[in-house]
């Protein structure tokens, strides 16, 4: 089967139609395609066209997540300037990120489920940057890294529910980053 050439359009379809994908699955796993080509505004053989079988879209699906996210922590910039000011750069990245964070999350469960893998479960990116704010002083090194990562996962999660229920996601954002930039802070004591 010959692939038709990647034109914009096409490139804006397809990524619309992994938006509503990553958008409708990481609500409900066992949506069916029409329930994703309905989401994303097309016809279910539009659907079809860019990905014959639903294994096709899932795989695409892994792929499209990873990227963006990838794109979003690349915009953060996390080797730059203050790790404090670097963690809160990619928080507020992640923020964004909700339904691939969760896509990757549920797709990583099924994966450790399938392996019975006992992989450490924290981010090699985040662990460097806590580290580095150790060092340049500016993240308390009272606060376990490990610590500080589940911290970081459940503020966002908190966040997007706090958006769920309402509030607008501004507000959600601008009291999560002041919690996080409040933990993170050191006491004049450090610790004492």
């Amino acid at each position: 089967m010959k692939l038709a050439a990647e034109t914009p359009t096409r490139t804006r379809t397809r990524n619309a139609i992994l938006t509503a994908a990553l958008s409708v699955m990481s609500q409900d796993s066992t949506a069916s395609l029409g329930d994703v080509a309905e989401a994303a505004n097309v016809a279910r053989s539009t659907l079809h066209r860019y990905f014959p079988e639903r294994s096709d879209l899932l795989e695409a699906m892994s792929l499209f997540a990873s990227e963006q996210l990838d794109a979003a922590t690349r915009r953060a910039r996390i080797e730059e300037g203050p790790a404090a000011d670097a963690l809160v750069r990619i928080f507020h990245e992640y923020f964004d990120q909700w339904t691939n964070i969760t896509w990757i999350y549920m797709e990583g469960q099924k994966a450790a489920d399938d392996s019975c893998n006992d992989d450490d479960p924290l981010d090699p990116g985040l662990t460097h940057l806590i580290a580095r704010g150790y060092l340049d002083g500016t993240i308390d090194p009272d606060i376990p890294n490990a610590w500080l990562q589940q911290f970081v996962w459940a503020l966002l999660y908190s966040a997007w529910e706090y958006v769920n229920q309402g509030a607008p996601k501004h507000e959600a954002l601008t009291l999560a980053i002041r919690s996080l930039r409040k933990l993170i802070a050191q006491s004049p004591t450090n610790g004492s």
